[in-house]
């Protein structure tokens, strides 16, 4: 049925499919940040939470009986550690875009989204009709320009914190024009959370900005969390009313229990020792500027290749010396890349001999 398309697919270099690879492989392809993934003991103190209830799985919706006090207990531990009024757990980072972008952008309003804005927000918005206006990624000029051109009776800007293919950082004077403007802010955090700011706090601790009412942040939990799932951080009132008018949460039944319960450790014990992980950090990313001159303050390094056949190539040659790093193709990007994550879970010297290698290839 669909054999001339994904004939043209394999031909233009951007055929995709699912595989699983060597566990011995150094993994510098995935978001697990701070290495969470593996860490046994964290997945264990997760099983003897979970063990304390006589219910481990959701059952239904949040909004039927599938709210289960470790859904509770996770989203107040958040909302506190972020500073804002209250949480909402969801099933994912797409499930979370859907139910914001939907449910917030009523008649008479606008949504203001970022030009690399992820596609969970891209196809939220595709329900929209003449409510969505993109502006020129990460600048707050064009922002501005079409903030001031609009006549909206509620202004709504969605913007990301570290933006997953680029590794940029969320532009500091964006915050300011939303401020100005007195729009809702929506900030995925999904690349941000656990990896910026000296308490890993995520793009409001590392600019220093004061959470607001008009604030909203979100993200996901399988990335520096280490599990599954999704957050949404606000204002009680705007939590109340995704409660009563987001899609996803009414009608999806509530995030996995388990899942929620790792996290929930897994937030705790960041908060613990964060000050250990922001100096890994910053150490991994000191060798990359050594190795490839780019400065960056995230974990995410895109090295820039010419064609989606070179970056399958060097992905390949990079597998058979034992290295995993992600080959990025359109139209995921505008140009393919190497994508490589200097996560924590890689040691220092394997991260010096990948860099060597991408370099010879």
């Amino acid at each position: 049925m669909y054999q001339t398309q994904l004939k043209a697919l394999k031909k233009a270099g951007r055929f995709r499919q699912r595989k699983i690879f060597d566990a011995s492989l150094v993994d510098l392809a995935s978001n697990d940040y701070l290495g969470l993934s593996t860490n046994k003991k964290q997945f264990k103190k997760a099983i003897k939470l979970v063990e304390q209830y006589n219910t481990f799985a959701p059952k239904a919706s949040m909004l039927v009986n599938g709210y289960h006090p470790i859904h509770k207990l996770f989203e107040e531990r958040l909302a506190e550690l972020n500073g804002f009024e209250e949480g909402l757990v969801v099933g994912s980072g797409f499930l979370a875009n859907m139910s914001l972008i939907e449910a917030l952008v009523r008649k008479g309003d606008m949504l203001f989204m970022d030009a690399e804005y992820h596609a969970s927000g891209v196809m939220a918005s595709g329900l929209l009709g003449d409510r969505i206006v993109f502006f020129d990624h990460n600048n707050a000029e064009d922002l501005e320009k079409k903030l001031l051109e609009s006549n909206a009776k509620r202004k709504i800007v969605a913007v990301e914190g570290v933006y997953s293919m680029s590794g940029a950082v969320c532009s500091r004077e964006i915050f300011a024009v939303v401020e100005k403007h007195k729009a809702l802010m929506i900030v995925d955090e999904a690349h941000s959370s656990g990896v910026l700011g000296e308490h890993l706090l995520g793009v409001f601790e590392y600019y220093d900005i004061a959470v607001t009412p008009y604030h909203i942040k979100m993200g996901t939990l399988g990335k520096a969390y280490g599990s599954y799932g999704a957050y949404i951080l606000a204002s009680s009132e705007l939590i109340s009313f995704l409660e009563n008018r987001a899609k996803p949460v009414i009608y999806s039944t509530a995030p996995s229990v388990f899942d929620t319960a790792l996290a929930l450790v897994n937030i705790e014990f960041v908060a613990n020792n964060s000050y250990h992980y922001h100096q890994k950090i910053q150490k991994r990313l000191e060798i990359v500027k050594e190795f490839t001159g780019i400065e960056s303050n995230s974990l995410i390094i895109a090295l820039s290749k010419e064609s989606n056949q070179k970056v399958i190539e060097i992905q390949t040659q990079l597998i058979a010396k034992g290295f995993l790093v992600g080959a990025i193709r359109q139209p995921t990007v505008t140009e393919p890349i190497i994508r490589l994550i200097p996560q924590l879970g890689v040691s220092k010297r394997e991260l010096r001999r990948v860099l060597e290698l991408i370099l010879m290839i």
